[in-house]
Parts: C-alpha cells; sequence; structure tokens
C-alpha cells in the first residue's frame, strides 16, 4: 500500500520536539503502541527497519491508525525505501546518505531525513536539495559543540541530533538555532512494550511534547 505523500522533512521534523526511534519485535505490539504515542501528542513515529517484522509493523500501523504518520528508520538502500513505501511509510531517516537512497525516496514519494556526519556529508546533501537533516550519532560524533560549529558555515541546515539523546540532554539540544527537533528511543522504552504498559508510553510522549524549542519551529 503505497501513501500518496505530499509531506515535507521540515513538517516531520517540526511535529513534535521529538521523533521517537522505535523497535519493534512483535507485530501485535504495533497498533497499541502507536495510539499511545499518539494519544500523547507524538504523530511522527520512525519504525526502524532493524527487526524482521518491522514493515509488517508499519503496515498495521499505517491501516489501523490514520492518526499517526508512519515513517521507515534504518533506511540503508533504495530497496529498503521501496519496501517501506509500500508498507504506507510517509518519511525515511537513514544513518548516512548516498545519491541512491535519496533518488529512490524522492521516486518513492518518501520525505527523507538523511544522516549526516561530517561537513562533507552536508556538502552532498545539499547538492542534492536537502536541507533537512539527521545528526547521527551525535553524542559520539561531536554533540552540542559540533552543532554550534555547523552553525557557521551550514546556517540553513536544520538538524535532528540522534544517537545518545535522553531526557538529561535533550532540551540543552532543542535550545540551539539549528535544531529543528531531536530523535530518541526513550519514549517507548523495551520493558514499556514487553509489559503492554501503553500508559507510560503515552506519559512519556505527553512529557516530550512539552518540552522547548526555538520559535523557528513552532509553526508546523
Amino acid at each position: 500500500m503505497v501513501v500518496k505523500n505530499t509531506l515535507s522533512a521540515l513538517q516531520v521534523m517540526q511535529d513534535a520536539p521529538v521523533i521517537p526511534v522505535i523497535v519493534l519485535n512483535d507485530v501485535a505490539h504495533a497498533v497499541p503502541m502507536a495510539r499511545a504515542l499518539v494519544a500523547g501528542g507524538v504523530r511522527m513515529l520512525e519504525v526502524t527497519l532493524r527487526t524482521p517484522v518491522a514493515l509488517a509493523c508499519m503496515e498495521a500501523i499505517a491501516r489501523e491508525v490514520p492518526e499517526a504518520v508512519v515513517g521507515a528508520g534504518t533506511v540503508r538502500s533504495a530497496a529498503d525505501a521501496q519496501a517501506a513505501a509500500m508498507a504506507g511509510a510517509r518519511f525515511a531517516v537513514s544513518p548516512g546518505y548516498t545519491h541512491a537512497i535519496g533518488q529512490a525516496c524522492r521516486d518513492a514519494g518518501l520525505a527523507l531525513l538523511p544522516g549526516v556526519a561530517t561537513g562533507s556529508e552536508i556538502l552532498m546533501c545539499q547538492q542534492d536539495g536537502l536541507t533537512e537533516l539527521k545528526f547521527f550519532p551525535a553524542m559520539q560524533a561531536g554533540g552540542i559543540a559540533m552543532l554550534k560549529a555547523w552553525g557557521g558555515p551550514f546556517g540553513e541546515v536544520r538538524f535532528c541530533p540522534t544517537g545518545g539523546i535522553s531526557t538529561a540532554n535533550v532540551a540543552e539540544f532543542l535550545a540551539l538555532p539549528n535544531v529543528a527537533c531531536a530523535g530518541g528511543s526513550w519514549l517507548v522504552p523495551a520493558d514499556a512494550l514487553a509489559q503492554g504498559d501503553w500508559a507510560r508510553i503515552t506519559q512519556l510522549a505527553a512529557e516530550t511534547r512539552k518540552l522547548a524549542r526555538q520559535p523557528y519551529f513552532q509553526n508546523a
């Protein structure tokens, strides 16, 4: 099921302060988890392609939870992008970037947040018209200091730092003028999934919605 998409990468970033990075091992968890996040005000759901059931989970969410916007994480190839689009994904997040991934996402109608960790990678993305980027792995690649340094030569780029982001440091990242949102796995803890603790996931999402961001990004 390919969903006609009019979504932009910036719209994905603007919707909530944090995009949940979700790892699902059981298709039965997909729909109640998605409903729990939506109930807490988080709609952009990055389901990572790290498990055999990831595509089936995306398809279930796209079919059963229309209020959610399904995205595919860990997109590493054109084939990944095509499969995600067929499963109902509307955006893609990649750990790195190649021209092939960019073209596949354009062809499939997927908004793309490509991963970058160096200036050269940012330039390659800009060459292909991409200015909304995932900074990954954020903490290991320089964290706050790196984002501040990029603010000069890449002032028009907006970032979603992911990797090592937690409740302890997310506010500091969101305070940077070139950070539109962050990516984090803490919204969907593995133990909450295992226990079916959907109320806890809703509460974590609701707390995330209260995080402050730069005014530029508050007009989704």
